[in-house]
């Protein structure tokens, strides 16, 4: 696919406060993609940056093939929706969708005939005449969104747009959006914290941290393959365990040899191992083999996330994994049980 939209050196100062800096990456047409990292990151800036809504101070933005970076936000080809909806709380949901086409001189046909379009795409046709404050906060996200596709935009920016409802309103949402996203083709980037928001809805993830990128990839590729210890970490949960190499393919931490498939050009490394991925009950050709005891058991319905109690030979590690209910049941494991485990070579990587 082409590239639409394209974000060069993309830097951006409050005075002498760097909130974005050197930022590169390009978005596909039509592509899904997420922009993550936790408060103050500098995400929302750049979403704003792309909108025209802050000038950067540095860099440039390209869409479709158009130099973007001083244009004023009106003349930007993009539809906007933010964590707060922004509904016109006077208005009636049909004059709310409405709103953007009158303002670009749509005719009264067109205009209703557009907004039932759009009802219709966001399941809403019976509330057409409801005022915001009569919707639920779903349904209020939902016109929001109608409002924003409205002038048929070919980039739909997305700020936070679910982190105002509650759990289940989000997963049902998150699905919506990412349905009607893929059905209108429509190129999308979208600010969330949420990890789990990101890993189900972006077809790639720009992840952030202190004003930069991170690391880019798809959803996989950043919770198997994670660059740094920010990312394992902030992509779902991982353990990190500070080592020294002793050849390639063999690490030593408190004083252990770790085997695992991992080759360094660096003494001191860092291991990760997700909890997912360390074995219950090894056999006698598995390496990385340990008598463990349990130090924790937190319930997560189908498992139990544990952590439990190595000892090497200089020092103790904790080691969170993820147990199986019924494993846990039927093993009558509590707290201070023995449980034996094995830190699979090829799960171990080198951060």
């Amino acid at each position: 696919m082409a590239n639409y939209l394209e974000a060069t050196d993309i830097g951006k100062l409050f005075g002498d406060f760097a909130a974005v800096q050197n930022i590169n990456f390009q978005v596909s047409d039509g592509e899904f993609i997420c922009i993550l990292g936790p408060s103050g990151c500098g995400k929302t800036t750049l979403l704003r940056v792309i909108a025209g809504l802050e000038t950067q101070s540095s860099g440039k933005i390209i869409q479709n093939g158009k130099d973007i970076s001083l244009l004023p936000p009106d003349q930007r080809d993009f539809g906007i929706v933010f964590q707060s909806y922004a509904l016109f709380p006077n208005l009636t949901v049909k004059n709310n969708i409405a709103f953007g086409l009158e303002t670009r001189k749509y005719k009264k046909h067109d205009t209703k005939k557009r907004v039932a379009e759009l009802l219709n795409l966001v399941g809403l046709s019976s509330h057409i005449n409801k005022y915001p404050s009569q919707l639920s906060g779903g349904e209020q996200q939902r016109v929001a969104l109608a409002r924003a596709l409205a002038p048929s935009p070919s980039l739909l920016l997305l700020d936070e747009p679910l982190s105002a409802l509650d759990a289940k309103v989000r997963q049902y949402l998150r699905l919506e959006i990412k349905d009607l996203q893929m059905k209108l083709g429509i190129t999308t980037i979208m600010v969330t914290h949420d990890q789990e928001e990101a890993l189900t809805m972006a077809d790639r993830i720009i992840l952030m941290n202190e004003g930069k990128v991170e690391q880019i990839g798809t959803p996989f590729n950043i919770y198997s393959k994670p660059k740094s210890s920010f990312a394992a970490n902030f992509i779902g949960t991982t353990n990190l365990f500070k080592g020294r190499k002793l050849s390639d393919g063999n690490v030593e931490i408190g004083g252990t040899k770790i085997i695992c498939s991992c080759i360094s050009d660096s003494a001191d490394v860092v291991l990760t191992i997700r909890p997912e991925d360390v074995k219950l009950d090894p056999s006698e050709k598995d390496h990385n083999v340990f008598n463990t005891r349990v130090k924790s058991l937190e319930f997560l319905g189908s498992y139990f996330r544990s952590s439990v109690s190595i000892k090497l030979k200089m020092e103790s590690m904790d080691v969170i994994c993820n147990l199986p209910s019924e494993y846990v049941l039927n093993n009558n494991l509590r707290k201070g049980s023995q449980l034996l485990i094995s830190l699979q070579p090829e799960y171990l990587k080198v951060i």
